[in-house]
């Protein structure tokens, strides 16, 4: 706990046996969580087998795979279920570290923000961290886009470390939004439409053969996705929580 909130760590999981452990014992090092949840979305390796052997950790499993955004919804509506006041979301590659566990949640127990970002952008870690040229520049590009658009300031809306308040989540309509990668856009713009505050805090990342990665294919679709959420919502704003992505 920090300043009395019961913090929850969520693994939205898919062929992740081969980081799962380092990233879990990292995670238990910080000792600030109160609980871990494991979602595994019908990975083909041996995720469910490694986790299921870890104290502590709560294994939840989709008999096939549903999706990331999928994957995340049930992620929530565990940790909700679980007591959780804050819920982080980090995911079991170790491509993000956990040592930034205290700085995020801090920022949500002491209520500075309901909502914050682990950002692979502030403080230039992300390139340093191996991040390919290309992935680098769709994120500032789309980034900069979505802040004109939505009349924001985030350094980026891509990270996959994000910490929610329990408040924040229970309202969340995440059944409205989409089961695959861009859900992660819709839910952000979600938060910002409702006017909620995002924190970020500079997160040094890492890009190795085992850190998941999405192909360059759906990577095209990830940004044609976002760019339509940002329009939409821009346009739209209360077709946010109704529209599905193509």
């Amino acid at each position: 706990m920090i300043n009395g909130r019961r913090i929850v760590v969520v693994f939205p999981a898919y062929n992740a046996e081969r980081t799962l452990h380092q990233t879990y014992e990292e995670v238990r090092a910080q000792g600030v969580v109160d609980h871990m949840i494991l979602v595994d979305d019908g990975s083909r390796d041996a995720t469910v087998a490694s986790a299921r052997g870890l104290p502590g950790l709560e294994v939840i499993e989709h008999p096939q795979n549903r999706g990331y955004g999928a994957n995340q919804k049930t992620c929530y509506r565990a940790a909700l279920a679980a007591g959780a006041d804050i819920v982080v979301m980090i995911h079991p590659d170790y491509q993000y570290t956990p040592k930034l566990l205290t700085a995020l949640t801090s920022l949500i127990a002491f209520d500075v923000y309901p909502c914050a970002l682990g950002s692979r952008i502030l403080g230039g870690y992300a390139q340093r961290g191996g991040m390919p040229w290309w992935r680098y520049v769709a994120n500032r590009g789309l980034t900069l886009f979505q802040n004109l658009v939505l009349g924001a300031k985030l350094s980026e809306y891509h990270t996959g470390y994000r910490a929610f308040s329990r408040e924040l989540l229970a309202r969340a309509p995440l059944d409205r939004f989409d089961d695959d990668f861009i859900f992660d856009n819709q839910m952000l713009v979600w938060v910002l439409g409702q006017g909620y505050g995002v924190g970020e805090v500079t997160c040094p990342t890492r890009y190795f053969p085992e850190a998941s990665s999405i192909s360059f294919a759906r990577s095209v679709r990830y940004g044609l996705g976002c760019v339509r959420v940002a329009l939409v919502h821009r346009l739209w704003p209360s077709a946010l929580t109704r529209q599905r992505t193509p």
